[in-house]
Order: structure tokens, then C-alpha cells, then sequence
């Protein structure tokens, strides 16, 4: 059940989670997630083993032995790819998708969601930014309870609220009239849970500057990211 205890008046039909999803995807990137109707067969959910191949192939594409760099990319990358639906499909359709069925779609990082389903969303829309992180940053900390190295919470709670407000700058350069309800939803999202505190929106294209860093500088050649707390 989505978080806030509503019931079954507030379920949405598979076929309009469905249509949901792939109008979001036209967003691009990260905003695609696939859909199958029940479980794959010999199909895993988001397992670790999973994570684990993705942490190692970041590793291996940057040129670094250092586990926890591997970790943390491919988790901001798995944050991005859980927060971008589901933000999307709440603002765009307000629904928001059911995501403890959301599995890896192959080798590679992206992601599917088998037999789906969704609740509406509260109005106004930031009475539901409860229900969206619980669909989002709740299937990701589930994710972190098995990583294969140490990595500081705080910093993945900063992956997750980086994630958060890039999918939503992302979300409004694509539908510049979602500007109210979208600021609305993100800047309640970022008062919600573990996010409270991680950083803070810097300017109206949804700029945004966390308090922790995803060590994406320490892989060689590497530099600061845009909304990293090391730029001065």
C-alpha cells in the first residue's frame, strides 16, 4: 500500500499505470521504465547481486579500485531511474506507480516494473509527497540495506535528493507548465524523511546544491558535479 493508509477507491486500473508510464517515457532517459504483467520467470527484484555487477562495471569504466566510488555512481544512477517515473507520472497523470515490483530489466541498469499498478495521488499535490518518496527513495533505501561496501547514509541520502531534483529539473524543461505543482512537490520532497537537510534549491530551473558528494571526483580524470557541496 502506498503510504498515507488510503484505500482501495484510490487504486488505479494496470491499463492506466500502464499508459501512465509510456506517456512518461517520452520524457527520455531516465524517465523510461518497461512493464510486464506478473512476475518474470527466474527474475529477480532489485537484488544484490544486480547492484553489485552495476557498482563493479562503474568501477571498471572510470579506472578505480576504490568500491565505495563504484557504489555510490551506480546508486545515484539507480536513484535517478526510481525517482523520474514516478515523479513524472504523479505530476503529469497524478498516479503514482506501485514500485515493490520494480526489477532489473537485464545486464544492464535499467529497470521494469512487473504487474503494475498505481494509487492517485492527494491533492493539493504536496499532501502526497509522503506517498512518492515512499515509492521512490523507500524501494532505494530497501536497495542500501545490502550494498557490497560502506558508504555513508548521508551521503546516500544525498544521492537520492540529487536524483530527486534533477529529475525534476529535467521534468520541468520538458513541461514548462508544471512549474507550480512541480516546485510544490519537490520542495515538500525535500522536507520528507531522510531528504530533510541533504541540500537546497538554488534558483528557478531547479538548480540545486547538496551538503554531501557522490565521490565521483576522486575516480581519475574525475571533477565536482554541479550541485556538489565542494564547488565554491
Amino acid at each position: 500500500m502506498v503510504a498515507g493508509g488510503r484505500g482501495a477507491a484510490d487504486d488505479v486500473t494496470t491499463d492506466e499505470i500502464e499508459a501512465a508510464l509510456r506517456d512518461v517515457a517520452r520524457l527520455g532517459g531516465f524517465f523510461a521504465l518497461d512493464t510486464v504483467r506478473g512476475p518474470a520467470p527466474g527474475e529477480g527484484r532489485l537484488t544484490p547481486e544486480g547492484f553489485e555487477a552495476l557498482a563493479r562495471t562503474v568501477n571498471e569504466r572510470y579506472g578505480t579500485a576504490e568500491a565505495r566510488i563504484g557504489v555510490s555512481v551506480a546508486h545515484l544512477g539507480l536513484a535517478a531511474r526510481l525517482w523520474s517515473p514516478v515523479l513524472a507520472c504523479a505530476l503529469v497523470h497524478g498516479v503514482v506507480p506501485v514500485m515493490d515490483t520494480v526489477e532489473w530489466a537485464g545486464d544492464g541498469s535499467a529497470l521494469r516494473l512487473a504487474g503494475p499498478r498505481g494509487r492517485r495521488v492527494a491533492r493539493p499535490i504536496a499532501a502526497s509527497a509522503d506517498a512518492v518518496a515512499e515509492q521512490a527513495d523507500g524501494v532505494l533505501q530497501r536497495v542500501e540495506s545490502r550494498l557490497p561496501a560502506k558508504v555513508a547514509p548521508r551521503l546516500l541520502a544525498g544521492n537520492s535528493a540529487s536524483a530527486l531534483v534533477g529529475s525534476a529539473a529535467q521534468l520541468l524543461r520538458s513541461r514548462p507548465g508544471l512549474r507550480g505543482p512541480l516546485t510544490e512537490l519537490t520542495g515538500a520532497l525535500l522536507e520528507t524523511g531522510r531528504l530533510r537537510g541533504t541540500g537546497r534549491i538554488t534558483g528557478p530551473g531547479l538548480t540545486f546544491r547538496r551538503r554531501s558528494c557522490c565521490l565521483y571526483y576522486r575516480v581519475p580524470g574525475g571533477s565536482t558535479c554541479g550541485d556538489c557541496c565542494l564547488i565554491r
